[in-house]
């Protein structure tokens, strides 16, 4: 075992997540109507911030476990397990749309302050796939498995093989068969993951990812969720930032590295976030994907400062501080308006 040290008329474009329709040739800033980022003050410590509302009951557990000692690797690990195992969560983990062929399949990461990381791709049978991503950290000299070699490892590591399409999520598959028609719902509808950005007690940064990935995927299909640089990053040295949406479009622009290259040089979580999401924006306006595209990214840099920024209206993100305990926030978001 090694131990290593280890993101028309009117059409919204939403903030860290996703909603309406694009199809637009203008696009101007909506200021926040939250607030949107912490005041440059004092850092703030812990912090823990994850996408979408089903954010909040893993934000709880992993506040928890930090307030009980356990490190932010465990603490991150153990919040997502929450979405992981709750099958009303249809984008995540057990219970989570399956592909084109009926199966369910599961992309996860994670990294610690090191810079270690373990992350798993095209898993399936194993209802908590973060867990395998980290044991991939912890016990293997790579940062990634995929399909079958991941969940081989998974079994020889303890973990059970169970069947994760429920009754719910069958019909909803069977029923889409009858068009077959691939056409993504842009916001948390169709999928999403479950990104999560934590700074400890101690000032430093993790981060992890889990999702079963987009409704009716070709089967094989890996987003950018597991994908150090793309669906995660961190440097403990500036920040993180995390994504969520259509994961092609995010690891087509490094989408989560690039936001934390803009932190590094200077920008705001906001700002840095903002600039991503228009560079997704500008290099997708032409592509065939547009009309469902959305795209958002969560970061948060060394003070505890926090953000949100979205393409289309529709994405929230869960904040867990000690000053303000556990809420939902409303991403910052652009407008689109076709002249």
């Amino acid at each position: 075992m090694s131990d290593r040290r280890n993101f028309i008329k009117k059409a919204a474009l939403g903030t860290i997540g996703v909603t309406a329709v694009l199809s637009c040739n203008n696009l101007t800033s909506k200021e926040p109507t939250v607030a949107a980022t912490v005041p440059n003050r004092k850092a703030v410590k812990p912090l823990v911030i994850s996408t979408w509302n089903h954010g909040l009951p893993a934000n709880e557990e992993t506040w928890k476990q930090l307030k009980n000692g356990k490190s932010a690797l465990d603490a991150i690990e153990a919040g997502m397990k929450i979405p992981e195992a709750d099958p009303e969560v249809r984008s995540v983990g057990y219970g989570g749309f399956p592909d084109r062929d009926g199966k369910v399949t599961l992309d996860a990461c994670i990294m610690d302050h090191n810079s270690d990381c373990g992350a798993v791709s095209f898993l399936q049978g194993i209802k908590h796939p973060i867990s395998v991503a980290k044991k991939v950290l912890q016990n293997t000299p790579h940062v990634m498995l995929s399909g079958e070699g991941a969940l081989q490892f998974a079994l020889s590591e303890g973990f059970k093989e169970e069947n994760l399409l429920t009754p719910e999520s069958e019909k909803d598959w069977k029923e889409w068969m009858e068009e077959s028609k691939y056409k993504p719902v842009i916001n948390i509808e169709n999928h999403d993951t479950i990104s999560m950005l934590v700074i400890d007690e101690d000032g430093n940064i993790s981060g992890g990812c889990t999702t079963s990935g987009a409704a009716w995927k070709m089967h094989g299909r890996v987003g950018d969720s597991p994908i150090i640089g793309a669906g995660l990053f961190l440097d403990n040295e500036v920040g993180a930032a995390a994504a969520t949406g259509l994961g092609e479009a995010v690891i087509r622009t490094a989408g989560s590295a690039m936001v934390v290259e803009l932190m590094r040089q200077g920008k705001s979580p906001l700002e840095a976030c903002k600039e991503i999401v228009e560079r997704i924006y500008n290099k997708h306006k032409n592509h065939k994907d547009m009309e469902y595209l959305q795209v958002g990214f969560i970061a948060l840099n060394k003070n505890g400062e926090h953000a949100g920024y979205s393409l289309r209206s529709g994405f929230n993100y869960a904040i867990y501080d000690e000053a303000n305990g556990n809420r939902m926030e409303d991403a910052t978001f652009k407008m689109a308006e076709e002249e």
